[in-house]
């Protein structure tokens, strides 16, 4: 099973796709981000967004997309931007028929460390533990998304595998 994980935002948007490998075993497909300028017109980010989501849900065909929700931000324009950005990914997702769920950052953070109250350093660490990676995550946006697709797999547990002709 593949789950693309997603931190939104208009002008750097993670992605980080995992796959179960085995029982309790999770591996990092890919990982990265998906940028668009500042100076763009809002309508051509929201569509280069939405182009580059739909190339990777074809690429990796995930049956799950979970994104980061966004409950508060100080800076109005920053939270109308993520909104913008998370609304394409649902849809995009959706769409391709998908399963869609969204997870706040402390249920993200408190999946992947163990505390609601973890900083992005604390997440990175852990994203890199849990799935055996030396080399540090870098930009964070991609380790931030990598922790929403590991949230999920935390919080629905990992699948029994099918035998074949077995009932599922």
């Amino acid at each position: 099973m593949f789950v693309l994980g997603i931190d939104p935002g208009l002008t750097r948007c993670g992605y980080g796709c995992v796959k179960w490998t085995g029982p309790n075993r999770v591996k990092a497909v890919s990982a990265g981000v998906l940028t668009t300028h500042h100076t763009t017109d809002l309508p051509l980010r929201l569509a280069t967004i939405q182009r580059e989501v739909r190339s990777l849900i074809e690429e990796y065909q995930p049956e799950v997309v979970a994104i980061e929700r966004v409950l508060f931000q100080v800076n109005v324009q920053s939270a109308m931007s993520v909104g913008h950005a998370s609304g394409v990914v649902m849809a995009e997702a959706a769409t391709a028929g998908c399963e869609v769920v969204q997870y706040s950052p402390n249920e993200i953070k408190l999946a992947v460390t163990g505390w609601g109250g973890a900083d992005k350093q604390q997440v990175e660490r852990m994203v890199r533990a849990q799935l055996g990676i030396e080399q540090p995550l870098k930009p964070v946006d991609a380790a931030d998304a990598i922790a929403v697709a590991l949230c999920h797999t935390a919080i629905v547990g990992i699948p029994e595998p099918t035998r074949a002709g077995a009932p599922k």
